[in-house]
């Protein structure tokens, strides 16, 4: 039987770095504190995006020159992180970061780390305002899922896990866990990712986790304000915790939250729970809601 998954999520603090190196062994001791505590590693959508400011060489860079310089670094960023995944030999999804895209587009995109250094990634699917306006982040591929040691996984980069379907599609699909890497600027905004984290574990008898960027950087045009904590999220029903909550971090402060999970709990409450969301989803055309008659 598969041993239970050691995953740890980093509340990742915000901070201003010059060079791809300098935030490479920034990195390097962050993930040393919990390398040997979690078997995978899980950072906020956007993290090495506090890159972008240094790397443009600027005292307060413009949300395009910040893009700009993020796109131009891609490549380089995305080797630091599979170095760092290969030398502590541990699965890394680094959070998120800007991506070139087909025709001179830039996507959001969620690499997953293997511990020999193969990558897989999630393109984030639903844009936000920000992203779209501002920003200029076009949508990316439909959700995809991925096998690891311990089962089938499931990415859903922020704003994508406040849409059942595009988890479900995971579900259904055979992930028993759902990461959500997160980057929101209000209470708001982090309160949205928490709900819809809570509620796609609930529907979908699946574990789902959390994990955000803190702090304030007012040198960065795209991650000046960073709210929330990091959580894991499972079913509310029998064997789990009443309110479903496995762990969950303090608000706003950086730092590591562990929890160990068994896909055997979520095999054995979809079999035997009190109710069964997963098996009750609805199914096939629902035809439109018509007008009630009041008699």
């Amino acid at each position: 039987m598969t041993a239970p998954l050691r995953l740890g999520l980093l509340q990742y603090p915000v901070e201003r770095h010059g060079s791809v190196a300098a935030w490479a062994d920034w990195l390097e001791g962050w993930l040393a504190q919990a390398a040997g505590r979690a078997d995978l590693l899980v950072l906020p959508e956007y993290a090495a995006v506090s890159l972008g400011a240094g790397l443009a060489g600027a005292t307060m860079a413009d949300e395009a020159t910040e893009l700009r310089a993020m796109l131009a670094a891609h490549d380089a960023v995305l080797a630091a992180m599979r170095r760092v995944a290969m030398r502590h030999r541990i699965w890394l999804l680094p959070g998120s970061l800007p991506c070139p895209g087909p025709g001179g587009t830039a996507i959001n995109r969620a690499p997953l780390i293997a511990p020999d250094g193969r990558v897989a990634f999630q393109d984030k699917r639903a844009m936000t305002r920000f992203e779209t306006e501002r920003w200029g982040i076009s949508r990316g591929a439909d959700p995809q899922v991925f096998d690891t040691p311990w089962g089938r996984l499931g990415i859903s980069v922020c704003y994508d896990v406040e849409f059942p379907k595009h988890v479900r599609a995971q579900v259904e699909a055979g992930a028993w866990l759902i990461l959500a890497p997160a980057c929101t600027d209000t209470m708001h905004g982090f309160n949205r990712v928490l709900c819809a984290a809570r509620a796609r574990a609930l529907e979908n008898q699946c574990y789902v986790a959390i994990t955000p960027t803190v702090g304030s950087a007012p040198w960065s045009a795209a991650l000046d304000t960073n709210r929330g904590f990091a959580g894991v999220f499972g079913p509310i029903d029998r064997g789990f915790p009443e309110d479903g909550v496995m762990a969950h971090g303090a608000l706003d402060e950086p730092g590591w939250v562990f929890c160990s999970l068994d896909a055997a709990r979520i095999q054995r409450v979809r079999r035997e729970g009190a109710v069964l969301n997963h098996r009750d989803w609805p199914t096939g055309p629902v035809d439109p809601p018509q007008p009630a008659v009041f008699r």
